[in-house]
């Protein structure tokens, strides 16, 4: 179909001068993604039935889904814009819900107790009509009105998984609530309740009783508690707000460290497809004045996030967001994931409800963490060593305490949780062979037929920085999993199956600029054959690409070799992933130590490599310039 083009104000460098973009660019953004979807705007206007695969749902899952997340978008266009709607968006969308929630019309659209992803879109619905209530709900008639409580009404008393959906049923039923429709307060109060479990130090939440670390903890369970206070006809109480601002204050200052210098957030987690959703916490922190960082640099990062999709085709050429990343590419699929799915990137465009003296849009852009520097931090609730490089603008996250998974409960590995290490700028294969014998950033045994082990339900045992280097420490009992074996729907987590045991490892990493010293101590029961095959996987790059990736032996008893898997459509940044690896076989006690190096081409992938010297007493690395660190 023939898509209106994406027409950009002109670049404004003295405003902002790392992205050129301002709130004209975002608006520009907004509007075209909109006037895109119009052609696939069912008859009734209940839905939006986009080209692409089907969810597990459904179709008419999928089209509510096109509906409500790109309602909310409109949303915060028209909301900030103080009702000016100038393409008509609106009219549109208030002829689809009264089509959508009405039982007796062909296009309705299947209710929260009927359907389970009905009630993720009914809070999309929902906080879209309160930010637009006087441009759209008060203009409806009681009947019309009553039509879409009596839709939004059947969420009351239902169940929710303890994840960042309570939030929906939370938003539902404050909506319900200042429009005078039925609601529970047993309900919120259960959803505040699991929310204040999902609690972890330094800001942090996890989306689950397990180690989900992910994108979800900014742009859904930061997003929510702090725009449903302001919204809210009976906001909480002064210390549980007072506590979610301190969250969310404490939490930005590593969510601004986690995007590269070309505005690419960090490649890990699921539902990776919501891209520009990453931008969503910055802008609760300017909308509430929760962050320390200044307006300019969350403009900066957030239009950083935005300008990085828009540069690398999403939207597509005919103005779509596709399942993918830059482009289309549906192995990123989760089970959940349908044709609508991706606009749930509209959260990331939530700066837009604030109008345009406001100082978010005034202030100058200043520079990323990692434009200012180089940097090193700990992340203590999901383990991470987090370290930026200006010479090449990439963050890299080294992993010890995320893995979708539980301490103890052995499963396949995640390629989006369970590996060791995640950046800006490269992604993990996540599909083909590697999703059952994981080869990058990993520390695996080998069978006889070469297939790795896995890590999930590893033992966190922090980490910290000594001045000189950030360490990380996690223990595992490594364990092949028929993985499969399990036939389930794909949430992200790992694969489950029959197990089988191998060696315990003990990995730490010892980081500093690009380097990570990765020592690997093996148990001490005894081993097949006299040793256990080890092998150390790096970092996944494109062949020939910006970066290069290596892996080098620094200390081992055994001789080792080294080489360089290379796989053809695994992952969403290229045709090819290349990825190097290095194999030694080790006894029982034995230590084995390797480089593991992510750098630019034209950087210091030649840089003076660091040594290492084991002993009965640990491991010592000595750094280029003479520094060292203890570990062990």
């Amino acid at each position: 179909m023939n898509a209106p083009e994406l027409r950009l104000p002109p670049e404004d460098r003295d405003l902002s001068p790392y992205t050129g973009w301002t709130r004209r660019h975002w608006v520009a953004v907004a509007e075209h993604l909109l006037l895109s979807v119009r052609p696939y705007l069912s008859p009734g206007l209940a839905r939006i039935d986009l080209p692409g695969p089907t969810s597990a749902y459904g179709r008419d899952s999928d089209g509510l889904e096109g509906f409500a997340r790109t309602f909310l978008l409109a949303a915060f266009l028209v909301s900030g814009q103080d009702g000016a709607d100038p393409h008509g968006f609106l009219d549109r969308y208030r002829a689809g819900l009264l089509a959508g929630t009405d039982p007796d019309d062909p296009e309705r659209w299947p209710r929260p107790d009927e359907l389970h992803q009905a009630k993720v879109e009914a809070a999309s619905v929902a906080l879209g009509l309160m930010l637009t209530r006087p441009w759209l709900w008060d203009r409806l008639s009681p009947a019309e009105q009553g039509r879409v409580t009596s839709w939004m009404s059947t969420v009351i008393g239902e169940s929710y998984p303890p994840i960042n959906w309570v939030w929906f049923q939370i938003v539902v039923e404050e909506f319900l609530r200042s429009v005078g429709g039925p609601w529970a307060a047993a309900d919120i109060d259960r959803g505040l309740a699991v929310h204040a479990g999902l609690r972890r130090e330094d800001g942090w939440l996890s989306d689950g009783p397990e180690r989900a670390y992910d994108h979800y903890c900014g742009w859904a369970l930061h997003f929510y508690p702090l725009v449903w206070s302001d919204l809210a006809a009976e906001p909480p109480a002064a210390d549980l707000r007072d506590r979610w601002r301190a969250d969310l204050r404490r939490y930005l200052e590593d969510h601004v460290r986690l995007i590269g210098a070309d505005g690419g957030p960090l490649f890990q987690g699921r539902s990776l497809t919501y891209r520009m959703a990453a931008a969503a916490p910055l802008w609760v922190g300017a909308w509430s004045g929760a962050t320390d960082l200044s307006p300019g640099l969350l403009r900066r990062a957030a239009s950083g996030v935005l300008r990085h999709f828009t540069d690398h085709g999403a939207p597509d050429a005919d103005g779509l967001l596709t399942l993918g990343w830059h482009g289309p590419w549906p192995g990123m699929r989760q089970s959940y994931s349908g044709a609508g799915s991706p606009y749930w990137a509209a959260k990331g465009f939530f700066g837009l409800v604030l109008p345009e003296d406001h100082p978010v849009w005034t202030e100058r852009e200043r520079p990323l963490p990692v434009e200012e520097g180089d940097f090193r931090a700990v992340v203590r609730s999901p383990g991470w060593i987090v370290g930026g490089t200006a010479a090449d603008g990439v963050v890299r996250v080294v992993n010890h305490g995320t893995d979708h998974g539980t301490e103890g409960h052995p499963t396949g590995d995640s390629p989006l949780y369970a590996r060791l290490g995640y950046s800006t700028a490269t992604a993990p294969p996540l599909v083909g062979p590697t999703v059952g014998s994981p080869l990058d950033n990993s520390v695996v045994a080998l069978d006889a037929e070469g297939t790795a082990t896995h890590r999930t339900g590893f033992r966190a045992m922090g980490v910290h920085d000594d001045g000189t280097a950030a360490v990380g420490h996690s223990r595992w009992r490594a364990h092949w999993v028929a993985v499969e074996e399990d036939e389930g729907p794909d949430h992200g987590s790992g694969r489950g199956g029959a197990t089988r045991p191998g060696p315990l490892l003990d990995v730490w990493s010892a980081v500093r600029g690009a380097d990570e010293v990765r020592v690997v101590r093996v148990g001490p029961e005894p081993a097949p054959d006299g040793g256990w095959t080890l092998r150390v996987g790096g970092w996944p790059v494109l062949p020939g690409g910006p970066l290069v990736s290596t892996v080098e032996v620094l200390a081992a008893d055994r001789p080792a070799r080294t080489g360089v898997e290379e796989l053809a459509e695994v992952a969403p940044l290229g045709p090819v992933t290349a990825v190097p690896w290095a194999v030694v076989t080790a006894a029982p006690g034995a230590v084995v130590a390797c480089l593991v190096r992510l750098s630019g081409a034209s950087g210091d992938g030649h840089a003076p490599r660091p040594r290492v010297e084991t002993g009965a007493e640990g491991t010592v690395v000595t750094w280029a310039d003479g520094a060292t660190t203890r570990i062990g």
